[in-house]
């Protein structure tokens, strides 16, 4: 019993067990320690591997955005070089000058040569367009009015016309901003400064409704009466009407400018001051709409 008692005091008083237990805790904790400095590397090593994909995939989008391909619906009224040299050609064979500035615009709506754009339920001027560019060539006034109650009827909503008359100032004033615009002199020189082209919004327009445009459009530039281009960027119908167009409505009225045949009979003629061959009118696709 006493020989317990004193070695669990020699114990208690022992030196080096303090010592000990020390040295196991500072071992511990530098294992900790360690331990957890070999774990933030590895944290930072993954942080640093995402923020490299996350600069590499904007690297790439970036590259994308620069050289992206815009590719646009197919339509049949694409425009082409070939359609602006032939409206340029045709235009002149209407004996039309291109206008320079505002005097000569004003000139030309004091000789009528000009005309006011019309305006009702079936057509509408769009707002940003300028009071003084809004003139046309007679015949393109009697195109709007035809297409425009024709589409009118058909859909009960209005054309829009976006752009008119332009004058060599204007276009110059809009090339600097618009890449796309036409040029101002030359074979490939824009229409509209001659006041017979105009461009009909394509914008808001249902599938239906852009459908009835192109087979119109499409049946009068096949019969070489305007020439058109369904234009994307700007979503507008760019068409140029030609004087042919009102010349053929006049041949036959009510017609909307559809050909007419003529065909001559080998009937005996009485003689007399009408003694002229008899010309048969045959209207059967008049009453189509295109």
């Amino acid at each position: 019993m006493f020989a317990a008692a004193a070695l669990a005091i020699s114990l208690m008083s022992h030196p080096a067990l303090p010592a000990l237990k020390t040295a196991t805790t500072t071992t511990v904790e530098s294992t900790q320690s360690l331990e957890s400095g070999k774990r933030r590397p590895a944290v930072s090593s993954r942080r640093h591997h995402s923020r490299r994909i996350a600069a590499r995939v904007n690297s790439r989008r970036g590259r994308t955005s620069r050289f992206r391909r815009i590719v646009f619906p197919f339509t049949p009224l694409k425009g082409s070089r070939e359609s602006m040299l032939r409206q340029n050609e045709r235009t002149f064979g209407d004996d039309l000058e291109r206008i320079q500035d505002d005097d000569q615009l004003q000139l030309l709506t004091e000789n009528k040569e000009l005309v006011d754009l019309p305006e009702s339920e079936s057509v509408r001027i769009a707002a940003n367009l300028p009071v003084e560019r809004r003139y046309c060539r007679p015949w393109t006034r009697t195109f709007i009015d035809d297409m425009s109650h024709e589409y009118h009827s058909q859909f009960g909503v209005p054309l829009q016309v976006n752009s008119a008359v332009r004058t060599v100032q204007v276009q110059k004033k809009l090339r600097r901003r618009n890449r796309n615009a036409a040029m101002i002199d030359g074979d490939v020189a824009s229409p509209h400064l001659t006041g017979a082209a105009i461009d009909i919004a394509r914008r808001g327009m249902s599938k239906s409704q852009i459908k009835w445009m192109r087979d119109y459009l499409l049946s009068l530039r096949d019969a070489g009466q305007i020439d058109v281009a369904e234009e994307f960027r700007t979503r507008c119908f760019h068409i140029t009407v030609y004087k042919e167009y009102e010349l053929a409505r006049l041949e036959s009225p009510g017609s909307l400018a559809a050909p007419v045949k003529v065909i001559e009979t080998s009937s005996e003629v009485p003689p007399g001051p009408t003694a002229e061959p008899i010309r048969v009118l045959e209207n059967e696709d008049l009453q189509q709409t295109h």
